[in-house]
């Protein structure tokens, strides 16, 4: 996906519609109040309480808020993180199944590929690169897998904190376990929106893709607007009301991921990322036949809201994706030994 680039015309729709970037804000919301509703009771507490919820649920957002920057050094970096068009690697001749787990490794290797498959490719434009980024499919696996880094070690700085460090210091902790829980939410709330893992991802012929279309999908550019819309008359998931609580029900318990090291050398929990990542790739295509059908339409019409089913499921597998990914790096968190030998250093401040 390519937002922001293809022409600047449209470069300037889309950053003033924010729910054209992915889920709207109402659903990054009910994507990450589902993950909270699949933790285990004995879940720190800290995240569960009524203000902690209420920022998870607010950062849920962010991500895209902070789209609207103009500094095309950010956005050099941001808009790619929201994004991973799967067919890319397979037109450069990477298995998406064991494409390196360590984001500058494929940064470096992704060009050269694509260059030795040119024929394969839209011409790059540099004068519509607005942000420099046209030569990448998205970084979006990379993203969530180096966030869950990031909350496993913070949870590891949090349980040291507790029984090395001061009340502050707990407290500080807690405060960015809580932020980047829900800043990380939005990147596999995006996973989960299949038109956010393809390159049909604003119809299916869209931004010098000319993929064969035997089967007439839609090639109007709304129609990744529509699926992501929510609120009054703001789309499919407003006008179908689909919310956390219709949902609810629906939430299984989060599970441990296997972290274990894998014998191929790639990070275990990217590679269960990118696995979820090319399920949901393979949901386009259905995604675009529901579309077909009318099913999408949700304007009272028969059967116009006979895709309901489809799009809930997106949801849920994005909250449960989210719920899994949260539990396991707390689980996986053991004491930071480097930050208790420097708190062990400082005379006690502690009880």
């Amino acid at each position: 996906m390519k937002l922001l680039l293809s022409v600047l015309a449209l470069g300037a729709f889309l950053t003033a519609t924010e729910s054209a970037f992915a889920w709207a804000y109402a659903t990054h919301r009910t994507v990450e109040q589902l993950a909270l509703n699949s933790l285990p009771p004995d879940f720190p507490g800290f995240a569960r309480t009524p203000a902690a919820v209420e920022r998870i649920l607010f950062l849920a957002g962010e991500p895209d808020r902070e789209r609207s920057s103009h500094d095309t050094m950010f956005l050099h970096v941001a808009n790619e993180d929201h994004i991973f068009d799967l067919e890319e690697l397979t037109a450069a001749g990477i298995d998406p199944a064991t494409v390196t787990s360590y984001r500058f490794e494929f940064a470096a290797q992704f060009p050269v590929a694509r260059a030795a498959h040119a024929d394969r490719f839209p011409v790059l434009d540099p004068a519509k690169d607005r942000y420099h980024q046209y030569q990448w499919p998205g970084f979006l696996p990379w993203t969530i897998a180096e966030d869950y880094g990031r909350l496993q070690e913070l949870f590891s700085q949090w349980k040291t904190f507790r029984d090395y460090g001061t009340p502050a210091e707990v407290a500080g902790a807690e405060d960015l376990i809580v932020q980047l829980m829900g800043l990380m939410g939005h990147f596999v709330g995006d996973s989960s929106q299949p038109l956010h893992v393809t390159v049909h991802h604003h119809g299916w012929d869209c931004f010098g893709w000319k993929a064969p279309n035997p089967n007439g999908y839609s090639t109007r550019m709304g129609i990744h607007d529509w699926i992501d819309g929510a609120g009054a008359g703001g789309g499919f998931i407003g006008r179908a009301g689909i919310t956390a609580e219709s949902l609810a029900a629906r939430v299984r318990p989060a599970r441990r991921l296997n972290a274990a090291p894998r014998p191929d050398g790639r990070d275990a929990i990217f590679s269960a990322v990118m696995d979820f990542i090319i399920g949901q790739n393979q949901e386009v295509e259905p995604l675009y036949q529901l579309d077909k059908a009318g099913k999408l339409k949700a304007d009272g019409s028969p059967g116009s809201f006979d895709g309901k089913p489809f799009i809930e499921e997106q949801i849920l597998r994005g909250g449960q994706m989210l719920g899994d990914l949260w539990l396991t790096a707390w689980r996986q968190a053991g004491p930071d030994v480097y930050l208790r030998a420097e708190l062990l250093q400082r005379v006690p401040t502690k009880k």
